[in-house]
């Protein structure tokens, strides 16, 4: 229940630097160098002395030379997690809908990408990034990104992806599991567990819909991919919108297209929340107000004011209540 491997961060000085400082929490640094593009990589001595019960440990990096603002450095970090990581889940065969394989997947939000890898955990620093994941057969790993590639490596299959959107390190996520893919239009597809493929595909056929008529109502849509995967029975949360590859529960299998909604508000969760960030967790309400907004007036062409005005009705008593 680990995953290890190598982070590389480039990173560029805003203003005159003289360490590094990364979130972690519940994970083993090995080393960490400086990468040079011509010579030998440079040794650097990790401090991570300072400790907080909820925020985890700050990974302090010292430069062996002062940066001005402006210059860049490229850095290597050797790292493993731990079965303590707030942000990966590992399932248990018999937890999954199948029974016979692992299944693995994250969960960042809010403060949990820190336990994944390390990184400036914060929606006020955005980064792309691509990544090379080696997985046992027969699973297959998919992100919150682009697939580009996938290579045999023996016992193991190597994925690759890439982000070239800037995001929160929030929105950093990774399933690994016994997955197959159906298409719902040239950008669109769902992914489940084979044994339940079928119905997933039929209860969400309606995806590319609302993305042409989220498009319609804001802006074009830039991920390249809307992807829904279909989470296994014992998945704890309603739906995640990771880039790229929004995560749902199964409970949204009606049968009838009835709960279709969540799908609206996790598409437009693509503009705001993933495209226009709140600056930091204090203003959450701005990703959720304004996606729940987007969500109803979805609802609203799709299905008639009368929805949207219903929804917005039952928010208002949710809100009340709360």
């Amino acid at each position: 229940k680990k995953l290890a491997g190598t982070a590389t961060y480039t990173l560029r000085a805003l203003a005159p630097l003289r360490e590094v400082i990364l979130d972690t929490a519940h994970l083993t640094v090995s080393a960490a160098r400086l990468v040079a593009e011509n010579g030998t990589p440079v040794t650097l001595e990790a401090d991570t002395s300072t400790v907080h019960k909820i925020y985890g440990t700050a990974l302090r990096l010292p430069l062996p030379n002062s940066l001005v603002a402006g210059e860049k450095l490229v850095l290597a970090i050797d790292y493993e997690t731990s079965p303590e990581s707030g942000a990966i889940q590992f399932l248990a065969p018999e937890q999954t809908l199948g029974k016979t394989h692992p299944y693995l997947f994250t969960q960042c939000e809010e403060i949990h990408a820190r336990s994944f890898l390390p990184c400036q955990d914060s929606p006020s620093v955005k980064l792309s990034y691509s990544a090379s994941v080696r997985v046992p057969k027969p699973l297959t790993a998919l992100m919150s990104a682009i697939a580009t590639d996938s290579c045999d490596d023996g016992n193991a299959t190597i994925f690759s992806f890439e982000q070239r959107i800037t995001i929160p390190s929030y929105l950093i996520a990774l399933v690994v599991g016994n997955l197959v893919s159906a298409d719902v239009s040239e950008r669109c597809a769902v992914w489940s567990e084979p044994e339940n493929i079928d119905s997933c595909a039929w209860e969400f056929a309606e995806m590319e819909t609302i993305l042409q008529t989220a498009e319609e109502l804001i802006s074009p849509y830039l991920w390249g991919r809307y992807d829904l995967l279909v989470l296994p029975p014992s998945f704890p949360f309603g739906g995640m919108e990771n880039p790229c590859l929004t995560f749902v529960t199964p409970t949204l299998l009606a049968g009838d297209r009835s709960l279709t909604d969540v799908i609206a508000h996790e598409i437009s969760h693509s503009w705001s929340g993933n495209l226009v960030t709140a600056k930091n967790w204090e203003h959450f309400w701005l990703n959720e107000g304004w996606t729940t907004f987007f969500e109803r007036k979805i609802v609203g062409r799709l299905h008639g004011e009368d929805a949207r005005q219903l929804s917005c009705v039952i928010g208002e008593a949710d809100l009340t209540e709360s």
